[in-house]
């Protein structure tokens, strides 16, 4: 046997794969051997494919499956480097999600072995929304299930639709039961991108048509912020109302968006958890309301009310009665006891 030839064994030992491997390879004409001996079958390898070997030897170790190998080991040395970039980018990717899922089982599990001995806690909401007193249509969309919240505010000649559009992509979140914490901002990031495609394709990408959207989702005993734009999330907690949001504007008191859902933007949504309390009150307005109410008014009015529908509509009240130049439009939500069933979900 000439000496550039290795017996199968010797090959395998040189390569760190194993002959019931080899064997295997042949069979799927992955790594066929170099030569076999017509009289006794026995195959051999040449050195030259010991690169080839070990190539496949490490790409099992990344559980790369075999046809993958396969379409690998054909490419040229550029391209099969981009192909097992592009294979462990997947892998990654999906090691995120099965991360994700895990996190979701434990928060589960967790959440049951404590069942009997926590105060199980929920949302008790109520939405309002008005045209105001000079526009000649409303343009906000509201919601507020038992899940989730939001508010968007439609602007351009397509408003209206731009804004039930936002607040539709985010509306299958709230349908879930419950969502891993770690896991939540990656879906309503998702979402937000989703519902600026939706956005886009009603107003054509008119730059001058589009919504804002904030939203809060309600997961366990967090709150999952996510916002884009001028419409506005607060919490009122021991009597101190904290603004959660920062508005996108070009400017401080400009009318232009720096972020927005529509024409060619692809924002980048502010996401936050928010560790919840019982007796916590949230706030989610359009700018209708802030433009004309300062934070002050709006602390009195939320503190003066407690219940969540009075409260809403004296805050959309007390907006139109200064004027009310804007649509305005308030989702207020206490969070209560689980049993707690003063108010229905709604």
């Amino acid at each position: 046997m000439h000496s550039e030839f290795l017996t199968i064994g010797a090959f395998a030992k040189a390569s760190r794969l194993s002959p019931k491997a080899l064997r295997l390879y042949d069979e799927l004409a992955l790594l066929r051997p170099a030569r076999v001996d017509p009289g006794t079958g026995y195959r051999y390898y040449a050195v030259a494919q010991l690169g080839q070997a070990r190539l496949v030897a490490w790409l099992r170790r990344l559980g790369m499956p075999l046809a993958r190998i396969r379409a690998v080991c054909a490419l040229d040395t550029a391209d099969a480097a981009r192909a097992v970039e592009a294979y462990w980018a997947a892998v990654e990717a999906e090691t995120a999600v099965r991360r994700d899922l895990a996190a979701f089982l434990v928060d589960q599990l967790t959440a049951a072995s404590r069942e009997d001995h926590t105060t199980m806690l929920r949302l008790r909401h109520r939405a309002h929304s008005d045209r105001g007193r000079v526009r000649p249509a409303n343009q906000d969309t509201v919601y507020a299930g038992r899940r989730l919240l939001a508010v968007a505010d439609g602007f351009g000649p397509a408003g209206a639709p731009a804004s039930g559009a936002a607040v539709e992509a985010l509306r299958y979140l709230g349908e879930y039961e419950e969502v891993a914490g770690g896991g939540v901002l990656r879906l309503l990031e998702d979402a937000v991108r989703s519902a600026g495609e939706a956005v886009c394709d009603l107003t054509g990408g008119d730059p001058s048509a589009g919504s804002t959207l904030t939203a809060l989702l309600w997961t366990g005993s967090r709150l999952a912020l996510v916002h884009v734009g001028d419409s506005r999330a607060y919490l009122l907690r021991d009597g101190e109302l904290v603004r959660m949001t920062r508005d996108h504007r070009v400017a401080m008191r400009s009318p232009l968006l720096s972020k927005a859902l529509g024409g060619d933007l692809d924002p980048v949504p502010d996401l936050r958890l928010e560790e919840a309390r019982e007796g916590d009150r949230y706030l989610l307005c359009s700018d209708g309301l802030t433009e004309v109410v300062d934070d002050g008014r709006i602390r009195e009015l939320l503190t003066a009310e407690p219940d969540p529908e009075a409260a809403a509509r004296l805050l959309v009240d007390t907006a139109n009665a200064v004027g009310g130049p804007d649509n305005v439009s308030c989702v207020v939500a206490d969070v209560v006891p689980h049993l707690d069933e003063a108010v229905p979900l709604g």
